[in-house]
């Protein structure tokens, strides 16, 4: 388990060194409607390949950019049981794009469903968050805890969309309904940090239907172990191979907030 952690942590520092050596020299192409990707997500994702499967060359390894075939969220768990690395090598691309400096790498490895160890790393703050399971969450050393907030009236939240949103999407709806119950409301361009914020009690709430499970994984188990709650819009476990979700500091926070995001349909 300690090996693993140290993989990934390893793995996303490197793949965070590549994000910075491009900054200046990327090209961008779309891969889809408002998806973009640049040649730092697939450098990025050949140095993390390297470092993990030279470690790992028995284990699945499951990256944003090398699996043209994957479905809206990715693809099923290893059927064999191996332990699969599940990788976004820039989660934040259009951000990266624009000169924003939200954008991280992020790493998780899970076996069986079973998220075992996870990192975001943010190479323009430095931060590093990690994550093991049982073993608590982890910003540059020191222990994260999420927030203690209840009241929607007093929390901050985070949301992503899809890039094709539309004017009469539910996304819209549930947006404009959080919107006015709570304090203030952020889109911040990055999955993975929004749940790193969580963890680290930054953010109180986050919640979206328009990630995959690349973006999640790492983030998930660092809510987690930061002792916040995540779940599915119904309210069950999280599933990773469709990760449509609210995660909160607390029960009773996400309570409050998943009657909003329900009752929107």
């Amino acid at each position: 388990m300690v090996e693993f952690g140290e993989v990934c942590e390893r793995a996303a520092r490197a793949g965070g060194h590549v994000l910075l050596n491009y900054r200046s020299r990327f090209r961008v192409r779309e891969k889809a409607p408002r998806d973009l990707v640049t040649d730092a997500d697939l450098a990025s994702q050949r140095a993390i390949r390297e470092i993990v499967l030279g470690m790992f060359p028995d284990h699945d390894f499951l990256g944003e950019e090398d699996d043209p075939t994957a479905t809206r969220s990715g693809r099923a768990v290893a059927a064999d049981g191996r332990p699969r690395w599940i990788v976004d090598p820039l989660d934040g691309t259009a951000n990266y794009v624009h000169g924003l400096q939200g954008f991280a790498v992020s790493i998780a490895v899970e076996q069986q469903g079973q998220l075992l160890a996870g990192t975001v790393f943010d190479p323009v703050s430095g931060e590093c968050f990690t994550a093991r399971v049982g073993q608590g969450a982890w910003l540059n050393g020191r222990p994260l805890a999420v927030s203690n907030c209840v009241d929607p009236g007093q929390a901050m939240v985070a949301a992503s969309f899809s890039p094709d949103v539309t004017r009469d999407s539910v996304e819209i709806r549930r947006f404009v309904e959080i919107l006015v119950a709570c304090q203030s409301v952020r889109r911040l361009g990055s999955c993975a940090l929004n749940l790193s914020y969580v963890a680290a009690g930054r953010l109180d709430a986050y919640w979206t239907t328009s990630v995959k499970t690349w973006d999640v994984a790492a983030g998930a188990l660092l809510v987690a172990e930061a002792g916040g709650l995540t779940t599915n819009l119904d309210g069950g476990r999280l599933d990773l191979e469709r990760p449509e979700f609210l995660s909160a500091g607390t029960a009773q926070l996400h309570a409050d907030l998943l009657g909003i995001l329900r009752s929107t349909g």
